[in-house]
């Protein structure tokens, strides 16, 4: 006789979520990883006294995510999901709301300054002179010498150090970002011409200077008094 798996029954039975929930539970519990085979729908039916129809539903959520997926001659199996390609999907500035997008701005500002260590561990010479490259192009384009924020001088520069980091999904995270870079920059800093800083505007060339020296104490708090505008902003104006 076959045996039935191991899962406890739900006691409402017309809401799909819950049935996921349960499923999950069940493959941490099992202690299942990717590769592994589930149970089949009638089985979990069965477990759980609900319709296949319920329990595809449930799973078709899970495969959507990436969790799971089915197999030829194993039928469904769990996968590892691409979290990022996930968060991809849902983010949209026409979709999120104000303080969604000023909270993941600030997880961008988190992520500069956290990546410092692994700019240093891991920048190499053919980073620096594609950087230098970057700078010498930004420069050229505002001879004026201004401390205007342009966005596409932004993001090549900074695009460049989450390459530079070496970790590949910062910089994948780093471009869902841009749509959100874009959000803020435009909408909650229109006076970043004229911003009076409080300590020493630390140009682009300056941050490659520290980089080329191998100084990473002056980077770091270098990069701080760069993205102070955006700091300020947040931590000062909050409902601006």
């Amino acid at each position: 006789m076959k045996n039935k798996i191991s899962i406890s029954p739900l006691t409402n039975l017309s809401l799909v979520d819950k049935v996921e929930i349960r499923i999950t539970e069940y493959i941490k519990e099992n202690k299942l990883s990717v590769g592994d085979t589930i149970p089949k729908e009638m089985e979990f039916a069965e477990a759980l006294g609900v319709s296949r129809t319920v329990i595809r539903e449930a799973l078709s959520r899970l495969r959507t995510i990436g969790i799971i997926d089915s197999k030829k001659h194993k039928g469904m199996v769990l996968s590892q999901p691409d979290f990022i390609h996930n968060f991809e999907k849902v983010i949209d500035t026409h979709l999120l709301g104000d303080e969604t997008l000023k909270d993941i701005f600030e997880l961008r500002l988190i992520l500069e300054m956290g990546m410092i260590d692994l700019l240093f561990a891991r920048k190499t010479e053919k980073d620096l002179v594609e950087l230098e490259e970057i700078v010498s192009k930004m420069e050229n384009e505002d001879s004026a010498g201004t401390t205007l924020f342009s966005l596409d001088n932004e993001v090549a520069f900074h695009g460049k150090l989450y390459e530079m980091s070496g970790n590949k999904t910062l910089q994948r995270f780093q471009n869902l970002l841009l749509p959100v870079f874009q959000y803020v920059h435009t909408n909650k800093l229109p006076d970043a011409e004229t911003y009076m800083y409080t300590k020493k505007f630390i140009t682009h060339r300056e941050l490659l200077n520290f980089l080329k020296n191998d100084n990473k104490k002056a980077f770091r708090k270098g990069m701080s008094q760069h993205l102070e505008p955006h700091f300020d902003r947040i931590l000062n104006h909050p409902t601006s």
